[in-house]
């Protein structure tokens, strides 16, 4: 049993589970934790320590990019720490370099600006106005707390500057824009017919020695993919939905409308103000006193307020019904009148000036009107009460078990089976990486275990097992004796439209013209006179080919052939190419040419500057 239990804690499931374990705590602010950790450097840069803890840090930040932008697409073993560390390293040494080289600069930013961006951030913004719920939460989900991604912005900010001033410090050049002018907006002018490949669909069957030849010759190329049969049992919500009693809709109803949108609300401004006492009592006083000359919240909060994400929405947090701040906070906004600035009220955050701006109360529809969304939410809940209920008991019972019928029986559960599933997938479910890279594991496929219960997505878990394992072996000639034949045509058809369009070549440069080669052949000739690289009319596989020749001598021409995406040959005459000109731009190609010139060149002065910073620093990689 020992032993059993050491395999499955080595297998690739179960590294899975903990390293998403170890996203979803980092998801909940385990950065903050992690921050005011000790522990041994991984690197020194001119004297200034990385740790452990900041590494990991930068480790998880990219695997939850990788996360959200694949999605069930992400390959586990993309997350592994030690895959992701040594960019993260670097990274990470290159971002001190450039901060300790904004500060001998002397370059800041201040906590308005830094206030402004985040309320101009649309992510932060519901029907675009800036939402403190939303911000807070949005935070949360990635593992920031409020200052330490004022202090993540506020870097960025600053380093934007470095680079944008290096950027300005360059420029292009008449000359260069000239040349790249020359080249982007070059002019040619050619003309060209088609080898229509439909001219050389063989009419005649493979001979069977041809077809036997191919067969032995190409036998890697009739294998099967190796497979496997999958037995598994499958958890979703609907299995577990049942019918609602009466009392229990009545209950439901009942706290539904205590809920929040039924509540009396407030919608909170505030001016916070945090340091140390004295220079609280003194701020707060300045405030206090521009409010009583006249000046509006907003502008006192937008002046005086250490909440940069309201500061710049006039110190707007957005509603609550009694349960959003803290508790001092709360008792004081249910005592507050209308319109009136508060006391200061004290919470761990600091000092606040509170403004009620607005305060509403709701009525709950009838219990009829919510019959049916009461019913669904009730029904939801209870069956994902029963459905994580059942996942727990599956696990146990299947980590153990030598079969899936017997956790299927213990739980009235059935056992479904797909043959043929492959390591590119397999139907339905199958088709998840996640279970195929399961199902083709050490301790599945070799070790005969069932699988760890996977969540492929949210309230949707499989346990399986390998019932069948189907080694890649070779097809019978006569299963694929279709594809061999068609295979051998298209061959042939490949070779006969090769041949003739070298043998137009060759004509060609003895000296016969284009045009006389394509009507003596009644191929479809094209002319094209004045084409840019940017042409949108002319076939792509032609454009290419064009501008990939060379420029004919004067008095000359050149010939060349490319064959289409379709199979056809295009056989080209180039005739002449006209050198693009700066100053017969139009003003938006000049424009928009000197932006990406300059751009290029100011990416290129940045990559300098932190080749020369990382030259002339003392780093230390433990």
């Amino acid at each position: 049993m020992l032993q059993k239990m050491r395999q499955k804690a080595q297998g690739l499931g179960f590294r899975i589970i903990i390293g998403l374990i170890v996203i979803a705590f980092a998801g909940f602010g385990v950065e903050s934790i992690l921050l005011d950790g000790g522990g041994n450097e991984v690197a020194v840069v001119n004297g200034e320590k990385i740790s452990p803890q900041q590494l990991q840090l930068s480790i998880q930040n990219q695997q939850r990019r990788m996360i959200a932008m694949l999605g069930d697409n992400l390959d586990p073993s993309m997350l592994d720490d030690e895959r992701l560390a040594p960019l993260s390293l670097e990274a990470l040494i290159n971002r001190r370099l450039l901060m300790q080289a904004s500060g001998a600069l002397g370059l800041v930013i201040t906590k308005r600006e830094l206030g402004a961006v985040v309320a101009a951030t649309p992510e932060f913004q519901v029907d675009g106005v800036f939402s403190p719920e939303r911000y807070r939460a949005l935070l949360s989900e990635a593992g920031f707390t409020p200052n330490s991604y004022r202090l993540n912005l506020g870097e960025d900010m600053i380093l934007s500057q470095v680079s944008g001033g290096l950027a300005g410090s360059e420029f292009v050049t008449p000359a260069e824009l000239n040349l790249n002018a020359e080249i982007i907006s070059e002019l040619r002018d050619f003309s060209y017919f088609t080898i229509p490949r439909e001219d050389y669909v063989a009419m005649t069957v493979p001979e069977e020695s041809e077809i036997d030849a191919y067969y032995e010759t190409h036998l890697d190329d009739f294998r099967t993919p190796e497979s496997v049969d999958v037995d598994y049992i499958e958890l979703t919500l609907d299995s577990f939905r049942a019918p609602v009693g009466e009392q229990t809709l009545q209950d439901a109803y009942e706290l539904a409308k205590m809920d929040l949108q039924y509540k009396t609300q407030h919608r909170v401004s505030h001016i916070l103000f945090e340091g140390d006492s004295d220079s609280i009592r003194q701020r707060i006083a300045q405030a206090q006193e521009k409010l009583a000359g006249g000046a509006t919240f907003m502008q006192v909060a937008a002046d005086y307020s250490d909440d940069v994400g309201s500061a710049a929405k006039g110190g707007d947090l957005g509603y609550t019904s009694g349960a959003t701040f803290p508790e001092e906070m709360e008792i004081a906004l249910a005592e507050l009148e209308l319109g009136i600035v508060s006391e200061p009220v004290i919470t761990s955050a600091g000092s606040h000036l509170l403004l009620v701006t607005e305060r509403t109360t709701g009525e709950p529809p009838s219990f009829e009107d919510m019959r049916e969304e009461l019913e669904q939410r009730v029904q939801r809940e209870e069956a994902r009460i029963e459905l994580l209920r059942a996942v727990e008991i599956l696990r146990d019972i299947s980590f153990n078990a030598d079969d899936l019928d017997t956790p299927a029986a213990e739980l009235d559960l059935q056992v479904h089976r797909l043959p043929g599933v492959t390591r590119t997938g397999g139907e339905g479910i199958f088709a998840s990486a996640i279970l195929t890279e399961a199902a083709f594991s050490d301790e599945v496929l070799s070790q005969g275990h069932n699988s760890d219960v996977i969540e492929l997505q949210e309230e949707h878990f499989v346990v399986l097992r390998v019932s069948k394992y189907n080694e890649s072996e070779v097809q019978d000639l006569d299963a694929v004796r279709g594809s061999i034949t068609a295979a051998l045509n298209a061959e042939s058809i490949d070779a006969g439209v090769s041949t003739a369009a070298n043998t137009a070549l060759a004509a060609l440069r003895r000296g016969e013209t284009l045009q006389d080669y394509a009507a003596r052949e009644n191929y479809e000739l094209g002319f094209e006179l004045g084409i840019d690289r940017r042409n949108d009319t002319v076939p792509p596989d032609i454009l290419r080919r064009v501008f990939e020749l060379p420029s004919p001598e004067e008095g000359q021409v050149l010939f060349d052939y490319v064959t289409a995406f379709n199979g056809d040959a295009i056989v080209i005459e180039l005739q002449r190419v006209t050198p693009g000109d700066y100053q017969s731009l139009e003003a938006g190609e000049q424009n928009a040419l000197l932006r990406t010139l300059t751009s290029e060149l100011g990416n290129l002065i940045f990559q300098e500057y932190q080749r020369a910073l990382r030259a002339k620093a003392e780093i230390s990689v433990l």
